[in-house]
């Protein structure tokens, strides 16, 4: 793979970094954060599917236990 290297520009107040043109755009909308060490991510925007009604319906939210069985210990004791 090889390392592309961008320098910040600015366009009136804002600073852009330039694509380049070995990375293919797959969206034209990205969410940008950047990491506690400084780095700099750009992600496509995708759809939360958790604020899909559709989503929500489709699948079953309940909780069952994994394991009948009696308690043993002090699992059940609320500290």
């Amino acid at each position: 793979m090889k390392i592309n290297e961008v320098k910040v520009r600015r366009i009136g107040n804002s600073k852009v970094f330039t694509i380049p043109k070995s990375i293919h755009i797959t969206t034209d909308d990205y969410v940008v954060f950047q990491g506690r060490h400084g780095d700099i991510v750009y992600a496509p925007k995708r759809k939360n599917v958790f604020d899909d009604e559709g989503f929500i319906k489709a699948h079953d939210w309940s909780q069952r236990e994994e394991f009948s069985d009696t308690l043993k210990g002090l699992e059940g004791r609320i500290l």
